[in-house]
């Protein structure tokens, strides 16, 4: 089992760089030796002003973590994944011992959602998401040790609604969140990271969505249209220890997957879950659920808007090795 050559090693990591993070921050460092992988947090890339218990962080590296595995799995690569092997040393998140085979059963039908997934901050179709889709996608999380919540009720989602609003303000007044804001919506070009113009909207904020500077996406100036037939779903987990959050990172990206297999647009929304006051009144006011919420996702059909989104720029394996 020890014996898969570094070099294949990396091309799966490489795909693995797909996964979505909070800001585009990419937020991970990868260890390859011959049949192993290692994942690391790269704390230096922690937002501390929007991220400040470093959720989001460990949540990134999960999806990249899943990432990996759908496409050590493409490859007919087996993956034995130990979660946060040694304890001395936290920002050791997995280990992934990795061989020639069978691959994790249902990993490789993800492959091609890891090229064609993309963070859409536009507004959605009014057609609604179908109920035997939505069960797809809470299985998906389920398999990954979370539990995903579709809210449905007018009154949940208005709760909903309201909590991402309230998350907003309480943020826009957090010391450092507003230059995070700015500094990775403005990368320059060979930094290979942040929010470009291209995936930002023209039109301002759509509804419970990060107010992000405007980019190009849209119309300039466009106004936004009626309610759009998304649904909110919110991933918890029993926990809320660095394994927990981990792992709703991995479901994270299950969910993220599955739903652009089957057409949907899809867009992360942490804001409620970052501020400690709302995301308590998450699982309180809405779920009613003891659980501790991780993330909002946003799924729907794709909007009016037609364009094919860009990909969003992503670091080159060689930034991201640790020797």
């Amino acid at each position: 089992m020890g014996g898969v050559p570094v070099g294949v090693l990396a091309a799966a990591v490489e795909r693995a760089l797909r996964a979505p993070s909070v800001h585009n921050t990419q937020p991970w460092r990868w260890r390859l030796r011959p049949g192993v992988v290692e994942l690391h947090a790269d704390r230096a890339r922690q937002l501390v002003g929007t991220d400040p218990d470093g959720r989001d962080l460990i949540l990134s590296c999960g999806a990249a973590l899943h990432h990996l595995r759908v496409a050590l799995a493409a490859a007919g690569m087996s993956a034995h994944v130990g979660r946060l092997p040694s304890p001395e040393d936290r920002g050791h998140l997995a280990s992934v011992r990795v061989g020639n085979g069978p691959p994790e059963p249902g990993f490789a039908a993800l492959s091609r959602a890891v090229d064609e997934r993309r963070t859409d901050r536009r507004p959605l179709g009014a057609e609604p998401v179908a109920p035997d889709v939505l069960a797809r996608l809470v299985a998906a999380a389920t398999g990954c040790g979370a539990t995903l919540h579709p809210v449905t009720g007018d009154e949940a989602r208005h709760r909903l609604d309201r909590l991402l609003a309230d998350a907003a303000t309480r943020q826009r007044f957090a010391p450092g969140y507003a230059a995070e804001l700015t500094i990775w919506s403005h990368r320059w070009a060979a930094a290979r990271d942040g929010v470009p113009a291209s995936a930002r909207t023209s039109r301002g904020a759509v509804p419970d969505l990060r107010a992000f500077p405007r980019g190009d996406l849209g119309g300039a100036g466009a106004a936004v249209g009626p309610p759009d037939g998304s649904v909110l779903l919110v991933l918890t987990t029993v926990g809320d220890g660095l394994l927990d959050r981990l792992l709703a990172g991995e479901a994270t990206s299950a969910v993220l997957l599955a739903a652009t297999l089957r057409g949907l647009a899809t867009t992360p929304l942490s804001q409620a879950s970052e501020v400690a006051a709302t995301r308590a009144q998450l699982a309180s006011t809405v779920l009613r659920s003891p659980d501790h919420p991780q993330l909002v996702i946003r799924v729907g059909h794709p909007g009016p808007d037609p364009g094919r989104l860009e990909r969003t720029p992503r670091r080159a394996l060689e930034a991201v090795l640790l020797r």
